[in-house]
């Protein structure tokens, strides 16, 4: 979906977030330690600095790029480009101040101890978040890379790819085109599918992006990269003769040091991706003090009707074939996955590509009386009111999910995908998206899905993403309403 550039921002939305959030607590401790235990957001002016401080903190990270290369520096130079970051703001508050010729309101000692403050706090976070995303794998490996070039090309475009590529990329893998040399291996990258064989390999494979280099004598096969945008792939061309016309997402950049064009289904800039990351730190962080609350709440009631654990732990795929755990409240007895496969030839959605049951055995307390209706228990008022849901929140924290996006699909389901279906998970999935707010219980048609998911995609924006976060509250509570 996005660009190289793009996506080094979006890995990079967190440390923006976690120093803005730092520069507040700053602040605060500075206006407690001038005038004491008292809540600056009380006082108008030092309310009208706290905004200050919050935009300048946002406006420097991105114009000066102090987060460029945060997760391969050390600690000094982290400590540095902190101190740097900290000197800027403070001089974007400061100049602020005197051109609106308000700093007489302000005490001096706020100013200077609030950047103290925050050298001291942003370094400690930075260093705590890079240490956890590294405990927890989320940056040992770059994107994905598949390479389409010619024999005559392969070990050199390897070569230069490994000495500059800057992301730490996994290679998986290269097609030869014009012959079939399956099996060989190039530069230490096997060689694992033909022209004809390649999506059916990049089907069972996941892969974050195809990176095309050939001669400027030989075509670019123009109909493989039309499949490969379909599926959502990125892919990235080196600048040669190529009909470009036909996809209308597409920029130019540098790739490994040599100069590309982009090609994707959608496109976002990065502050458009430092919005949404920022949507769904505030929005996880909320839904996660509810989900406390429910669990209070609907918890004992889960454990009354069906003893065990009230969260559920499900495997899902995730951007590009990626796996993660999802979590829920748990709405079904504890055998539902076992009888999950008894149940299939009621599913209402044909191919067994999602599944869905007019009256479902699984779930808690529901049950067929003998007269035909059907008793609807917890499991079912959990379920129609989206509250198993909730727990998808520290998913949102954790960076699994977004607020809006796609549904993300079971291994099973994610198995039985055909090329076009993949284009669904070109994106971060979502809590909630297009299709639940267009009548998600009425839908039994995955093409139709589909459309809508890649309708979602194509037409992105922040402003989409609140107007369905709206209608998704309308849809819960079972109001009417329209895109």
């Amino acid at each position: 979906m996005y660009s190289r550039k793009t996506k080094s921002w979006l890995k990079h939305a967190d440390f923006i977030i976690f120093d803005m959030l730092s520069c507040q607590i700053a602040f605060v401790l500075a206006y407690m330690t001038r005038h004491g235990f008292q809540n600056p957001y009380n006082s108008p002016t030092y309310r009208e600095l706290a905004m200050i401080y919050l935009f300048s903190s946002f406006l420097v990270a991105i114009a000066n790029r102090t987060m460029k290369d945060v997760l391969k520096r050390g600690y000094y130079k982290e400590f540095a480009q902190t101190v740097r970051h900290g000197v800027f703001v403070f001089l974007v508050a400061t100049l602020y101040l005197f051109s609106t010729k308000s700093g007489m309101a302000y005490s001096r000692i706020v100013l200077y101890v609030t950047t103290g403050y925050y050298v001291v706090i942003a370094y400690g976070i930075r260093l705590g978040w890079k240490r956890f995303l590294l405990k927890n794998k989320k940056v040992k490996a770059g994107p994905a890379v598949y390479f389409l070039t010619t024999a005559d090309r392969a070990e050199q475009v390897v070569t230069r790819f490994r000495e500059r590529d800057m992301r730490n990329s996994t290679l998986q893998g290269m097609c030869i085109l014009g012959q079939d040399l399956t099996g060989r291996t190039i530069g230490n990258v096997p060689v694992t599918s033909s022209e004809n064989t390649l999506l059916r390999f990049l089907c069972d494979k996941w892969v974050d992006q195809v990176y095309v280099a050939l001669p400027a004598d030989v075509a670019a096969p123009a109909h493989l990269i039309s499949d490969l945008v379909e599926m959502g792939i990125v892919v990235h061309v080196e600048m040669a003769e190529l009909d470009m016309d036909r996809w209308k997402r597409q920029t130019v950049e540098k790739v490994a040091g040599a100069t590309v064009r982009t090609i994707s289904m959608t496109m976002a800039t990065p502050m458009e991706l430092v919005a949404k990351r920022t949507l769904d730190f505030i929005g996880g962080l909320v839904g996660c003090i509810f989900t406390g609350l429910l669990a209070l709440i609907i918890g004992p009631l889960i454990y009354i009707k069906s003893p065990g654990p009230i969260f559920f732990k499900q495997t899902r795929v995730g951007k590009n074939g990626k796996l993660f755990k999802m979590y829920k409240f748990r709405s079904m007895y504890l055998d539902a996955e076992a009888r999950k496969a008894e149940l299939m030839a009621q599913n209402r959605v044909g191919g067994g590509l999602m599944f869905k049951l007019e009256y479902d055995p699984r779930i808690i307390g529901c049950k067929r009386l003998e007269d035909g209706t059907v008793k609807k228990g917890i499991g079912n008022f959990i379920r129609d009111y989206s509250l198993d849901e909730f727990p998808q929140f520290f998913n949102v924290l954790k960076g699994d999910l977004s607020l809006c996006g796609t549904r993300p699909p079971t291994v099973d389901e994610w198995e039985k995908y055909e090329l076009h279906h993949r284009a669904r998970m070109a994106i971060k999935p979502g809590i909630t998206g297009m299709w639940q707010i267009s009548g998600r219980s009425d839908i039994t048609d995955f093409e139709e899905v589909v459309e809508l998911d890649k309708k979602y995609i194509r037409e992105w924006s922040i402003g989409l993403d609140i107007k369905i976060l709206l209608k998704t509250v309308l849809v819960v509570f079972g109001k009417k309403g329209s895109m």
